[in-house]
């Protein structure tokens, strides 16, 4: 029974892993990096946190669009302007950044470490 229980804690730590790799094609941005570019007008900034994280803390240049409905808010973005995402961690913002992909945008960049690193 041992060896079944080691091979699914393996599985599950690959799994989160895999998960937290980031999406190949995507800007990894630092806060300093993004610091600097907060006020350029070609970027699109957005925060996939919920409406009750992004009411509590949030930087001022940025949109909240969460990672639940980003799905269906993608019309409000330009395809033509790198999308700059964050959230929390890191994590939401690089699931979002790779179903940006996915769904045809090519300029995308997350923000590592996100608010807790801001």
């Amino acid at each position: 029974m041992e060896i079944i229980q080691y091979v699914l804690i393996g599985a599950i730590i690959v799994f989160i892993i895999l998960k937290m790799k980031p999406a190949s094609g995507v800007r990894q941005l630092t806060t300093a990096d993004l610091k600097k570019e907060l006020n350029d007008k070609n970027k699109q900034f957005i925060d996939v946190r919920t409406p009750m994280e992004f009411k509590g803390n949030h930087i001022k240049q940025f949109k909240n669009l969460p990672l639940a409905t980003l799905h269906t808010e993608t019309g409000k973005l330009s395809k033509e302007k790198e999308v700059v995402v964050i959230c929390q961690s890191g994590m939401r913002s690089n699931a979002a950044v790779k179903k940006l992909k996915k769904l045809g945008f090519t300029k995308v960049a997350n923000v590592k470490g996100g608010m807790n690193a801001w």
